[in-house]
């Protein structure tokens, strides 16, 4: 009996052992892994100085013509401004400058090639890189909001550097490229403060 119950344990124990080492031969060990994610979140300049910008090119190539058809007088703030073929100019020295026109500009009637800009409940007609909106039977240049976006860049516009980041400036207003839908755009994100 005692072999017996020796044969027993023995067996019995060989097949506890043979158990325990096929489940331990089938479980699957889990590691947790953590990614860490690194947000960088890059500031836009809304509102800047015109001291922090630095264009590409210092000296601008300034723009005359003697003479401007069909023009229209602006008066703002005293002095009279020149309207014609989707340009704003200032006389000076016998001479016609075109010139980014000034917020509070106001004209009749829309040059025909303008786009209809929706951005937060407001419509903007932009021509040429110049933001109206409907004012009475007027339209008023009108500084954008930031975050509008826009599909083209006037011819004139300039590459700019703040903070060591490059943006795009036409009349005061800087942009940055975005792709919007796979198309590239320009959304506002800031406007020059002359200083």
């Amino acid at each position: 009996m005692k072999t017996n119950s020796k044969i027993y344990f023995v067996l019995s124990f060989l097949l506890i052992g043979g158990i325990y080492v096929g489940t331990a031969q089938t479980r699957t060990r889990t590691t947790t892994t953590t990614k860490t994610t690194r947000t960088v979140t890059k500031k836009t300049p809304n509102r800047v100085s015109s001291k922090r910008v630095v264009y590409r090119t210092p000296t601008r190539k300034v723009v005359s013509v003697r003479t401007v058809p069909n023009r229209k007088v602006v008066k703002y703030q005293g002095q009279n401004y020149y309207y014609s073929n989707n340009r704003f100019y200032t006389y000076s020295r016998g001479r016609y400058i075109v010139i980014a026109p000034k917020i509070g500009f106001r004209i009749n009637t829309l040059p025909a090639n303008y786009r209809r800009i929706h951005f937060n409940n407001h419509i903007y007609f932009a021509v040429g890189g110049t933001f109206y909106t409907q004012i009475g039977n007027e339209y008023e240049v009108v500084e954008p909001e930031i975050g509008t976006i826009v599909y083209e860049l006037p011819e004139d516009y300039e590459k700019v550097t703040i903070d060591g980041q490059t943006y795009y400036e036409y009349g005061n207003i800087l942009y940055e490229k975005v792709q919007v839908d796979g198309t590239r755009a320009y959304e506002v994100v800031g406007i020059i403060d002359l200083e």
